[in-house]
């Protein structure tokens, strides 16, 4: 079959498990069931159901060749699998046996028994066809190794004389002897026996024309039985239903090989398919970080000494670096960008929240207490609370979903008439690569702007210690002009004192 044929049963695969999501998130279906009976028919029909999904998932995930398609298929199948073994587990407990009947459910779904047996999944082997090898490889060198090791082994020769081993021989002749003997004389009392009983009976007094009308109705009903089988054949092969003798199903010629020729052709498509997806991850990401590396080296320091400078005009102070662990220059631009709004609001209705936090922590235990009363009176009559089955929350279906939507969001309206070979999307692998390199180069810039930002701190906190040693310098020379000026007034006047 054609790539469209695939992409269109992975289509109605996936609208199938969004009817169900739908169908599993409703109201309804969360309520509790008191009635055992239809809580089981309602896993079971659900169940039912991801068995039909499961089957075209993995039919396409057998048999789709582009590598990218086949991870998100992967992770859908993967989580239908496990959503399988949920249901499987609910319908447990409610019959208490592992084995079920969906008779009633079959008929009404108008399915048959073939419709619900779940495949053991192909790529179990076919993505560990190499460990499997070496496995095989390993236990055949083990067990050679074993045997080798036994018949190296010498065997203890049991010491024997002459006539013990001519005695044993005789004796082993002489009861083979006995047994043909004893065969021969069991077979002559039952020919006596024979002769006996035909000699008491008398000759047989059939007419000759009953026995061969005997014979010949035995004869006609056999040749009858063989013809109509002849017909039935005939057909079946004019209707199509079964292939003629002219051509059986191992030629290679016939339908069923021609499949199974394409599917193994297609198989050897994926492996050469994901050969070159694997070397194109390696590949572009390379150009990309040759190519748009420097420019986003620059924007990434422009922007955090951008965000020094913001700091330094907000606070008087250069802001201190996060670590590495805080998530580096990351955790700056999430700040940033996720919580300079709430900053804001928080700043304008401060008070305001104060008191309200004040209030709703007195609202919060007075519900508390009440709560602790209702409870209180629940148990001494007897609880209200709903009794019945209630499916377990799973645990795959975020994983169904997430891949579900990602789905929805890249492959479901993705034109693809110019990847006929279907063959690696090389915009997807840039988008997934560009966030690596992002990240790698982030690491090389924190380096640098926390040594940047040490220089500056350090700049600054000379130049400070320059102004002040430049200020006290100052003011020394100026307080010693003033001394002088007083001293030479007072000697003029003690001079004229004098005079």
């Amino acid at each position: 079959m054609s790539h469209s044929t695939y992409n269109i049963q992975w289509n109605e695969a996936q609208n199938h498990i969004k009817e169900l999501l739908e169908y599993e998130a409703a109201p309804e279906t969360q309520k509790p069931e008191t009635d055992r009976v239809s809580a089981f028919q309602t896993a079971a029909v659900i169940y039912i159901k991801y068995i039909q999904v499961f089957r075209k998932l993995e039919e396409c995930y057998y048999q789709i060749v582009h590598p990218q398609k086949r991870i998100v298929l992967k992770h859908v199948l993967d989580g239908t699998m496990g959503r399988l073994l949920e249901l499987k587990n609910e319908m447990v407990n409610l019959e208490f046996s592992e084995y079920h009947f969906f008779d009633d459910v079959l008929s009404d779904m108008k399915l048959t028994p073939a419709d619900i047996e779940i495949p053991v999944p192909r790529y179990f082997t076919q993505d560990n066809e190499k460990d499997i090898k070496d496995r095989m490889k390993l236990m055949a060198e083990t067990l050679a190794k074993y045997r080798l090791d036994e018949t190296s082994d010498k065997k203890e020769e049991i010491k024997m004389s002459l006539e013990e081993a001519i005695k044993i021989i005789q004796v082993h002749e002489r009861a083979r002897q006995g047994c043909l003997r004893a065969k021969f004389m069991r077979e002559i009392r039952a020919q006596e026996e024979r002769e006996k009983m035909l000699a008491m009976q008398g000759a047989s007094t059939m007419d000759p024309d009953v026995a061969s009308t005997i014979i010949q109705k035995v004869w006609k009903g056999y040749s009858q039985r063989n013809k109509t089988l002849k017909l039935r054949e005939e057909e079946l092969i004019f209707i199509g239903m079964q292939p003629s003798s002219d051509t059986p199903t191992h030629h290679k010629d016939s339908p069923v090989s021609k499949v199974s020729k394409r599917e193994e052709e297609r198989v050897l498509i994926q492996a050469q398919h994901e050969r070159e997806y694997q070397d194109a991850l390696v590949n572009i990401k390379e150009k990309i970080r040759e190519a748009e590396g420097p420019d986003i080296k620059e924007n990434m320091q422009d922007q955090i000494r951008q965000w020094f400078i913001e700091t330094r005009d907000a606070t008087g102070k250069f802001p201190d670096y996060p670590s590495d662990d805080e998530g580096g220059s990351a955790a700056i631009f999430k700040t940033k960008n996720g919580e300079g709004g709430e900053e804001g609001a928080e700043g304008e209705g401060g008070k305001k929240k104060g008191k309200k936090g004040k209030k709703k922590k007195g609202e919060k235990k007075e519900k508390k207490k009440k709560g602790k009363k209702k409870g209180g009176k629940g148990k001494e009559g007897g609880g209200d609370d709903e009794e019945g089955f209630k499916m377990v929350p799973s645990m795959f279906i975020p994983g169904i979903e997430e891949a579900s939507s990602t789905y929805e969001d890249i492959w479901k309206h993705r034109d693809e008439t110019e990847n006929f070979q279907q063959k690696y999307d090389a915009e997807l692998i840039k988008e997934l690569k560009r966030g690596e390199v992002e990240s790698e180069i982030r690491v090389q810039v924190d380096d640098l702007m926390r040594q940047e930002l040490k220089n500056l701190k350090a700049a600054i906190e000379r130049d400070k210690g320059k102004k002040g040693k430049k200020g006290k310098k100052s003011g020394k020379k100026k307080g010693g002009k003033k001394k002088d000026k007083k001293g030479g007034k007072k000697g003029k006047k003690r001079q004229g004192f004098d005079t």
